[in-house]
């Protein structure tokens, strides 16, 4: 009976592990264009746009990126309402028109809050590590942890693959087959 038990808590922490790997993969594959797009119009790097998303609304899975298309954590915008399991939720998040508005906003906090503009004038988007500090420094977010947790999104996808501009189609071609995230 304890066998029995052991093997199947192993499946299913198992499959819960596969689950997430392909949620990752597909929220990657579904919004990492967007990214790209943003980080040419701001300078934001296509790995910050795409780690902070993914570590704020758990690739799209938490319920303020469900009910509420925002994928950023982003609170204000006069108490959004939605509806969990037949109940009125009033939330002190930001609720977007669509996806694709939250990550433009999200930019548009970067580039333009005094708190964060700063970093955007002082970085490139090819050092994803010192943006993470930096956002991070601003009072983006709370907890002491919410870096170190980026980086560790943005390194074990290797996201900073999409901050490199491709000199040409062929080496497009060459960094995205290096990269099994990235197909």
């Amino acid at each position: 009976m304890k066998k029995t038990l052991l093997i199947t808590t192993l499946l299913i922490s198992s499959f819960a592990a596969f689950a997430q790997k392909n949620t990752s993969q597909s929220y990657i594959e579904q919004f990492k264009d967007n990214a790209i797009e943003i980080m040419h119009e701001t300078g934001i790097p296509a790995s910050i746009i795409l780690g902070i998303a993914m570590h704020e609304s758990g690739c799209g899975n938490s319920t303020i990126a469900q009910n509420l298309n925002n994928q950023f954590g982003v609170k204000g915008g006069g108490g959004a309402v939605f509806y969990k399991h037949q109940k009125k939720v009033h939330s002190a998040y930001k609720k977007y028109d669509s996806i694709l508005d939250s990550f433009d906003d999200f930019a548009r906090i970067i580039t333009h809050r005094q708190q964060l503009g700063h970093i955007s004038d002082q970085l490139t988007q090819y050092d994803y590590e010192k943006w993470v500090k930096g956002i991070q420094r601003s009072g983006y977010a709370s907890s002491k942890k919410w870096g170190a947790q980026v980086l560790a999104i943005i390194r074990k996808y290797q996201l900073n693959d999409l901050d490199q501009p491709p000199t040409n189609q062929a080496q497009a071609q060459t960094t995205t087959a290096d990269n099994p995230y990235l197909k």
